[in-house]
């Protein structure tokens, strides 16, 4: 703010009409961030509530996505508290106060003598978080119509913010009793000043969005920090398009990264996802444009449609063929229509309206004639992920009297050190000559199945190693055992792997091994089935 210690253009962030945030090109006369220049009347003071020192609203939970309940958040359902420097991960709901009894049943009963009663100076600071005693400041937080009025202190504010500094006490100071914060969601500055007060961190996947965006204003990076690191656990294919456009506006590099792993490995399911029509137009164009997705190009072409169909909606256009064209604008000619196959094309694409007639006849010449005409859209296919293989024999035989299938499980555990994508196995093929399996497989956690696929393969007769994958790669997290199971229906024994090791290294990712007792058939770590990871990283 202007002569309080914040930017000209109020930080350049604004809410983008579906709960995200996005650049905000008004300057500080036309943006109302933290000024109160609003004709409303600020509400009447609460009474005191220790409920309120939860960071609830009074409206109940609050989420970044006005159209959402709390239930249906992109994120993991889970919630990060972190008090004097230790972290938890937990399902349950706010962690209890640190203080051996509640802060207004103590100050009420203790009267002058309060202090007494809380042994540390954090907890005695702590008392004061949303607390009217003593406070010599209040913001009116969140959007007109849905307002908190939160007390403040200003010195406790000052020591935990540079940006509340120069606001109470910097050269252009202004001594104002009420600062109005529009842009703020109330849970979200609540949550960031009982990290000020309390030195506790408790987010949530609702408000966590909103709760960078508070620390990035506000200049308190600790905070910012651990609101990236919740970003970055609860990150899976069904959130990273929307991540990814928040961790480009907040200027979260690592962020951005670990997004487009993700985005990359298991990208048609990031395209089907809800959050990606949520995206805003340059996020959607660095994706179409992106050589390593992993993702069939009709896919693609898809998912596009279905985001200028949400587009048409955040403008009140109608969702018409034209208007879809309309909000798309340049973005389609990053779809690689060309390489879609014939079949995908002529039943997809061409009957879609949403080409042009020409580019549609254009496209199919492309296909069948020699000549080929010129195109507005790339030819070239994408280059996708290479996938890596982790190997865990060392050598490989066979026996006249094994490996047999019997219709019993040959399974194996593994862990990695950091995260990758499992997209399936490799597995020996017959050791009599040429033949065909059936193949039943499947990955689990702590016994939940993540992903399973019948699927045949034909092996050659050598001691070579055949793919099987699922239908879409599998997020795996770091330092969690995880079971990887194959049921095989063949008549001809196969090959086995020898010499197994507990420990592979595999490109940047090291792999640990483990005896499964899901494992019906014999394989273990020394030997059997399954002699192949094949994953994405």
């Amino acid at each position: 703010m202007k002569g309080r210690g914040q930017s000209e253009a109020c930080g350049q962030l604004s809410l983008r009409g579906r709960g995200q945030f996005e650049a905000c090109g008004q300057s500080e006369e036309m943006c109302l961030c933290s000024r109160g220049e609003s004709s409303e009347q600020p509400p009447e003071p609460p009474s005191p509530n220790p409920d309120q020192t939860k960071g609830s609203s009074p409206g109940g939970t609050c989420s970044l996505r006005g159209d959402r309940c709390a239930d249906t958040s992109p994120f993991s359902e889970h919630r990060s508290h972190v008090s004097g420097g230790s972290s938890t991960l937990s399902t349950q709901g706010p962690p209890h106060s640190t203080h051996s009894l509640s802060p207004s049943l103590s100050l009420s009963s203790a009267g002058s003598s309060w202090q007494g009663l809380f042994p540390t100076l954090r907890e005695r600071n702590s008392v004061m978080f949303n607390n009217e005693m003593m406070a010599d400041v209040h913001f009116v937080v969140g959007p007109p119509g849905g307002t908190q009025r939160v007390p403040g202190h200003k010195y406790v504010l000052a020591v935990g913010s540079s940006v509340f500094h120069a606001m109470f006490y910097g050269e252009l100071a202004e001594d104002q009793d009420e600062i109005r914060i529009p842009d703020v969601e109330p849970p979200s500055f609540l949550a960031m000043l009982k990290y000020i007060y309390c030195d506790e961190i408790d987010l949530c996947a609702d408000t966590v969005l909103a709760t960078l965006y508070a620390a990035k204003k506000y200049i308190v990076p600790h905070l910012a920090r651990a609101c990236v690191n919740f970003l970055e656990t609860s990150l899976s294919a069904k959130n990273a398009c929307v991540l990814l456009s928040q961790s480009c506006l907040f200027e979260e590099p690592e962020l951005t990264q670990r997004c487009w792993e993700v985005i990359d490995a298991q990208a048609e399911l990031a395209l089907r996802s809800e959050g990606f029509c949520d995206i805003d137009p340059v996020t959607l164009e660095s994706i179409l444009q992106r050589e390593t997705l992993n993702a069939k190009e009709m896919v693609v072409f898809e998912a596009a449609l279905s985001w200028a169909e949400a587009e048409c909606g955040r403008q009140d256009l109608e969702p018409t063929i034209d208007n879809k064209r309309q909000v798309l604008g340049k973005a389609i000619y990053m779809i690689r229509v060309p390489t879609m196959g014939l079949e995908d094309f002529a039943n997809g694409a061409a009957q879609s309206g949403v080409l042009t007639l020409t580019e549609t006849n254009d496209i199919f010449l492309w296909y069948t004639a020699a000549n080929k005409p010129e195109l507005l859209f790339c030819s070239k296919p994408r280059k996708g992920l290479s996938p890596q293989r982790c190997h865990r024999f060392q050598s490989c035989a066979y026996r006249s009297n094994q490996w047999r299938y019997r219709g019993r499980c040959d399974s194996i555990q593994f862990a990695v050190d950091k995260r990758v994508f499992i997209a399936g196995f490799g597995l020996y093929g017959s050791s009599c000559g040429s033949a065909e399996y059936s193949a039943r497989i499947e990955l689990k956690r702590q016994g939940a199945a993540m992903a399973h696929r019948l699927i045949k393969y034909f092996s050659d007769g050598s001691s070579s190693t055949f793919p099987v994958f699922f239908e879409n790669p599998v997020q795996i997290e770091p330092d969690t055992f995880y079971t990887a199971s194959v049921v095989l229906d063949g008549n001809e024994l196969s090959y086995f792997g020898q010499e197994g090791m507990t420990e592979v290294q595999s490109g940047r990712v090291t792999f640990q091994f483990q005896c499964s007792s899901d494992s019906t058939n014999g394989t273990g770590v020394q030997g059997g089935q399954i002699p192949e990871l094949i994953f994405y990283s």
